[in-house]
């Protein structure tokens, strides 16, 4: 028997399962990283071993193809599929326009170069990533690894004349050594407080010599759904202007559950 989900695993799958909605067989679909977009891979794998979805999955990290392959979907990388209908993905925060904070799980690269290669992208996302300004989540940068702690001066020089609260950074750490990325670079944790205006911001850090790209996401993201504990779900579609909700009925006796732990 599973176990019970918590509430906020309850929110991600149901979020992920709305999400499903969106998804056609014939669709070149990106694949994101991260505890959401994996109960995702988990409800497409259903979907193609069930009812037969025909997809082709594009993921943004070693781990979501791992889990892909592992789900029975079949996975090309980007260059094979050369565009996506959709990509469906995670957030670390989003704000009121749909702008995302991404990069907590250390694949924003990948996750921003599939998305922007996309005729839409979808976030899923529990309640608790929604804010009324990005930044309390540390921001995300990737960096190469040569001169790094150069690049981090630059950057944390340059955060004193933006308007943010925190000017400090952290390498992201794997055990004793720094977290290497799918491309072999480093992850900068950038420790804001509050991004005043994400747009200037990005650009502006981007022109750091040894800076890759950062992890905000500025007008990629169509649609968020945001998961509730309860099973509720909020669906945001910044293009129409609306926002709906509804109900995801499920049983936790579902294939989707079974590779749980008891």
């Amino acid at each position: 028997m599973s176990k019970p989900l918590s509430p906020i695993d309850t929110a991600k799958f149901v979020a992920a399962k709305r999400a499903c909605d969106y998804v056609k067989s014939g669709m070149r679909l990106g694949l994101g990283t991260g505890s959401t977009a994996a109960w995702l891979v988990r409800c497409l794998g259903e979907m193609v071993r069930e009812d037969g979805l025909k997809i082709t999955g594009v993921p943004t990290s070693t781990r979501t193809a791992e889990m892909a392959r592992q789900a029975g979907i079949d996975v090309v990388s980007l260059d094979e599929a050369k565009w996506l209908d959709l990509t469906i993905d995670g957030a670390d925060e989003f704000d009121g326009e749909l702008n995302l904070i991404k990069g907590g799980g250390g694949a924003l690269l990948q996750e921003k170069i599939v998305a922007t290669a996309s005729d839409q992208m979808i976030v899923i996302a529990d309640k608790t990533k929604q804010v009324e300004t990005l930044g309390a989540f540390p921001l995300p940068i990737e960096v190469v690894p040569f001169g790094w702690q150069t690049t981090k001066a630059l950057v944390e020089e340059t955060l004193s004349s933006l308007d943010v609260l925190g000017d400090s950074s952290t390498i992201r750490m794997n055990g004793e050594s720094p977290f290497v990325t799918d491309e072999g670079n480093f992850i900068l944790d950038l420790h804001l407080g509050r991004i005043g205006n994400a747009r200037q911001f990005a650009m502006v850090i981007n022109q750091i010599p040894g800076v890759v790209e950062n992890g905000l996401f500025i007008d990629i993201c169509d649609i968020v759904i945001i998961g509730n504990g309860d099973g509720r779900v909020e669906v945001k579609d910044i293009n129409e202007g609306t926002t709906e909700e509804s109900v995801v009925d499920f049983l936790e006796t579902d294939n989707v559950f079974s590779d749980l732990a008891d």
